[in-house]
């Protein structure tokens, strides 16, 4: 009988291990809450009106009819994992499935307040609201704007800064060429004293050149105490006026999983080896945002550390299914990679065991990330060829 194998999570890890499942020809069923795999990373664009967010969704129908994998829509309220047993809202029951890849991604901590905040890593609906906001505020004339990002003392690599950098940046170029942004007052915040600090030292020197260049203020060291319609309140007693406010919370362990009866870690993440695989539980294995990370104080949560998980994962299975013993591990595969776009150009950060580096890369690395972009929906989708490693 042909095994079967349940991808819990319709993100980057778990699409990814959909795709490198089914090039071994294996029954392949993924659950996810929407119908469409959403491209956070481009999503940055959305609030100053660049793309949509149609322009990075990828219909979750095209993906599986292209790589032959089944799927259901339809949101997992509760997984047995001791009896590989998986609840959907419909009440639908599914049993039966020899492997079950967790690829659900993470919640996020909760804040007081936080009705008065958008997030461009939350619902993807929010990155279309900041759009409408932001143009209101143009349409005004004149306004405050607030974006941040939050961390998780608990787990230090469930933190989602480069987003909030990105988003910052693009609207301080969105005001200029709209002739607008002497008519505005713009500010960075978080709670840490060195937010970007996993990026490296001489990263953060030039991040603070690059706030300095777009004037751009900083709040940071200050823990959040709330968030207010007109602002947010910090523990020193200060308040930031904001007429808009975007900010990403840190991440915590996905709500699912703390009756899943798996092992979790003081943040609510999934423990596993460095194979995903989690002890006492065969069969079972814990990708992308949904697993505690191992590895250096710097690591951290990214898209391609996940899809990395995903591709050794669906090679860890097929190889167990042959009961061959070979096995692919992620910690080599372990740093922090990204083009962080400004609107109008980008930087390009590294971070290793050997330090971290930012190199500016005027105009041509805004055209950059956006080929980034058009290179993940259509590669995906098999229209073009993956690139070796990525």
């Amino acid at each position: 009988m042909k095994r079967k194998i349940l991808i819990l999570g319709g993100g980057f890890a778990g699409v990814e291990a959909a795709i490198y499942l089914r090039k071994n020809n294996l029954d392949v069923t993924l659950i996810s809450d929407r119908d469409y795999f959403y491209i956070y990373p481009t999503s940055i664009w959305i609030p100053t009106g660049e793309v949509t967010k149609e322009d990075v969704s990828v219909p979750l129908n095209a993906l599986a009819k292209k790589h032959g994998f089944k799927y259901i829509v339809d949101p997992v309220t509760d997984f047995d994992a001791q009896h590989k047993k998986v609840t959907l809202e419909s009440h639908r029951i599914l049993e039966g499935y020899d492997y079950i890849v967790v690829a659900l991604g993470q919640d996020k901590l909760s804040h007081k307040g936080k009705e008065h905040f958008l997030s461009i890593c939350g619902k993807p609906e929010e990155a279309t609201m900041l759009h409408e906001k932001l143009d209101a505020l143009i349409a005004k004339g004149e306004g405050k704007i607030a974006m941040g990002f939050g961390g998780n003392p608990k787990d230090t690599s469930a933190v989602r800064g480069g987003p909030a950098f990105e988003v910052l940046f693009n609207v301080n170029t969105y005001l200029k060429k709209k002739g607008l942004r002497d008519k505005f007052e713009l500010t960075f915040f978080a709670p840490m004293e060195k937010p970007g600090q996993k990026m490296g030292d001489k990263a953060l020197v030039m991040m603070d050149k690059m706030f300095s260049m777009t004037n751009i203020n900083k709040k940071v060291g200050s823990k959040i105490v709330a968030f207010e319609k007109e602002g947010i309140l910090f523990e020193d007693g200060e308040k930031l006026i904001s007429d808009l406010t975007m900010f990403i919370p840190a991440g915590k362990g996905h709500s699912i999983l703390e009756t899943s009866g798996l092992p979790l870690s003081d943040a609510g993440f999934v423990l596993t080896n460095e194979y995903n695989e989690i002890e006492g539980f065969e069969g079972i294995y814990a990708i992308g945002d949904s697993a505690s990370l191992m590895g250096p104080a710097w690591r951290a949560k990214q898209g391609h550390v996940a899809e990395v998980m995903a591709k050794n994962v669906a090679y860890n299975i097929f190889n167990a299914m042959q009961n061959n013993d070979d096995k692919r591990s992620y910690i080599d595969h372990l740093n922090i990679l990204c083009v962080m776009d400004t609107g109008n150009g980008a930087a390009f950060v590294y971070r290793d065991n050997n330090g971290g580096k930012m190199i500016p890369m005027p105009l041509v690395g805004h055209w950059m990330k956006k080929t980034w972009g058009w290179y993940c929906r259509y590669s995906k989708l098999g229209k073009i060829p993956r690139i070796p490693g990525m």
